[in-house]
């Protein structure tokens, strides 16, 4: 199965895309997790990277390509993939359709993650994450049962991103509007787009995506 999470940056994508993983056995490829990953290693791509990222800037469509490319080749995406923060454009996703076809691939669903833009800023300002598996949490909406005591592997180590402020949140907020958001009706036309309701809770935001997994109707 193929799918591809779509929303503004703190609708969620990656806390859902991490239970769908989970529940679903489908690797969880973040362009976002890669590129960081590469700019702390200090790779060519990450040098590359580094400083759009930093401006809350999309990377280039030659960059994000060839990491998914590359890694969509790798042995866990056999049974599949979700893909979370890829296509932000309508370029990247007609290099996506090339890509997935020469790989003899096809997309199953688009699910769009609808939020409040006005809610954004406080839910993605108030962001962090374990240092250790990832788990995700919020300084108001969701806090560990046991404060510095990670609630999925018990680690005690913690940190945030450092675009995770207003300035920048604002930023990445205008170039999903003006770049991503084409993409809705690029994949309604295909007939694969779904939408779900982003400021839900968590559970209900999972109940609805694995609905929509299991056949039934588009939103």
């Amino acid at each position: 199965m193929m799918l591809i999470l779509l929303g503004p940056p703190g609708a969620g994508k990656g806390t859902q895309a991490r239970l769908l993983s989970e529940s679903r056995g489908l690797a969880q490829l973040s362009t976002g997790d890669m590129l960081r990953a590469a700019v702390a290693a200090g790779t060519e791509v990450g040098l590359r990277a580094r400083d759009i990222m930093a401006r809350g800037e999309l990377v280039p469509d030659d960059i994000v390509v060839s990491i998914i490319n590359d890694r969509l080749d790798a042995a866990d995406c056999a049974s599949g993939a979700i893909l979370d923060g890829f296509p932000r454009t309508v370029a990247q996703a007609e290099a996506l359709d090339v890509m997935l076809a020469k790989k003899n691939l096809e997309l199953d669903h688009v699910i769009e993650m609808q939020v409040d833009d006005a809610a954004l800023v406080e839910r993605v300002s108030g962001r962090f994450t374990c240092a250790g598996c990832g788990e995700g949490y919020h300084d108001k909406f969701r806090r560990p049962a046991v404060d510095g005591v990670c609630d999925k592997c018990g680690g005690t180590e913690f940190k945030r991103r450092a675009d995770d402020n207003a300035e920048t949140v604002a930023s990445r907020l205008e170039a999903y509007h003006r770049q991503t958001a084409p993409l809705l009706p690029y994949y309604k036309s295909r007939g694969v787009l779904s939408r779900v309701d982003g400021m839900a809770p968590i559970g209900t935001v999972a109940a609805a995506l694995q609905k929509l997994l299991e056949g039934g109707a588009n939103g």
